[in-house]
C-alpha cells in the first residue's frame, strides 16, 4: 500500500542537512511519490533541479506564491513562465503543475490587487499549458472563487491545498468539479472540525493527502518539523473519519491523484 504526498516543500533549507534520510523514511512509511510546489523563481529552478536527482519520486511545480507577490512580481512571473513547456508540446512536460499559487490576505492586503492579478495570470498559464493548479487560499476565498469562475470550463483541475474550512466553504470549492481538496495535519488536531465536516460533504473521490512539510506536523508529531513520512497519520485519521480501511483511503486518493495530475 502506497500513497502520495501531494504538497511538500522538501527543497527548503529545513531539509538541507538530511534530505536523503527524509526521502528514505518517506519510502519506508509508504509514500510512493512526493509533489513539490515552488513559491518563486528561485525555488522553481531549485525544485526542477532537485527532481532530476530523484526521478519518478519528486515531481516539480513552478509558480509564484501569493505571499511572495511584491513590487517585482511581474518580473518574477515573466521569468517563471520561461520554465513552462510550450502549449503545443506533445511530450509529457516534466513540470507537474502550476503552483503554489493563489491569494493570501491573512497578514495584509497591501499587495491584494497585485496578488489577484498574479493569480489570474497563472490561472491563464494553466489553461494554456493544460497543467493543473496547486492553489493556496487564506482569508480570500470569495475573491479566489470569483477569479476561478471565469476560467472554470477551461481548467483541467487542481488542488485546493490545505483545506481547513467548514461545510459551506467545502461545497463552494467543490463546485469546481475537476478540483480536489488537499488534506493534511490539521485533520488530526484536537480542535479540528474536519473529521466531522469531510464525511458529511466531501466524497472520497475529492480528496488528496498532503503534508505542507516542513509545516503543520500532524498529531502525534505536532511541534516537530513535518515530513512526508508523517502522512501516515493523516491517512489513518481519514480512514477513521470515513469509517473505511487505510487501504481504501490510499487507493482512492491515488485514483484522485492520477485523475488530477495524470500521474499513475
Amino acid at each position: 500500500m502506497a500513497w502520495v504526498d501531494t504538497h511538500c516543500h522538501i527543497d527548503g533549507e529545513e531539509f538541507a542537512e538530511d534530505r536523503e534520510a527524509v526521502i528514505d523514511r518517506a519510502r519506508e512509511a509508504g509514500v510512493g511519490r512526493v509533489f513539490v510546489p515552488a513559491i518563486d523563481l528561485a525555488t522553481s529552478k531549485r525544485i526542477l533541479s532537485l527532481s532530476q536527482q530523484y526521478p519518478d519520486y519528486l515531481y516539480p511545480m513552478v509558480g509564484l506564491h501569493p505571499e511572495e507577490v511584491r513590487a517585482d512580481w511581474r518580473e518574477q512571473l515573466a521569468a517563471i513562465k520561461t520554465l513552462l513547456p510550450p502549449p503545443s508540446t506533445l511530450r509529457l512536460p516534466p513540470i507537474l503543475a502550476i503552483g503554489e499559487v493563489g491569494l493570501d490576505f491573512y497578514w495584509s492586503r497591501e499587495f491584494g490587487q497585485d496578488q489577484m492579478e498574479a493569480f489570474e495570470c497563472q490561472v491563464r498559464w494553466a489553461v494554456e499549458t493544460r497543467l493543473p493548479l496547486m492553489i493556496h487560499c487564506r482569508k480570500a476565498q470569495n475573491e479566489l472563487v470569483s477569479i476561478l469562475k471565469r476560467y472554470a470550463k477551461d481548467l483541467t483541475g487542481g488542488v485546493f491545498h490545505c483545506f481547513t474550512g467548514n461545510e459551506i466553504e467545502a461545497q463552494e470549492l467543490l463546485q469546481f468539479d475537476r478540483f480536489v481538496l488537499g488534506i493534511g495535519g490539521v485533520l488530526t488536531f484536537k480542535k479540528s472540525h474536519l473529521p466531522e465536516v469531510l464525511p458529511r460533504v466531501v466524497p472520497l473521490d475529492r480528496i488528496v493527502i498532503e503534508t505542507d512539510a516542513p509545516y503543520m506536523a500532524p498529531v502525534p508529531m505536532r511541534g516537530q518539523r513535518n515530513e512526508p513520512a508523517f502522512t501516515r497519520y493523516v491517512l489513518q485519521k481519514l480512514a477513521d473519519a470515513y469509517c473505511v480501511s487505510e487501504e481504501t483511503i490510499a487507493a482512492k486518493t491515488n485514483e484522485n491523484v492520477a485523475r488530477v495530475f495524470g500521474v499513475k
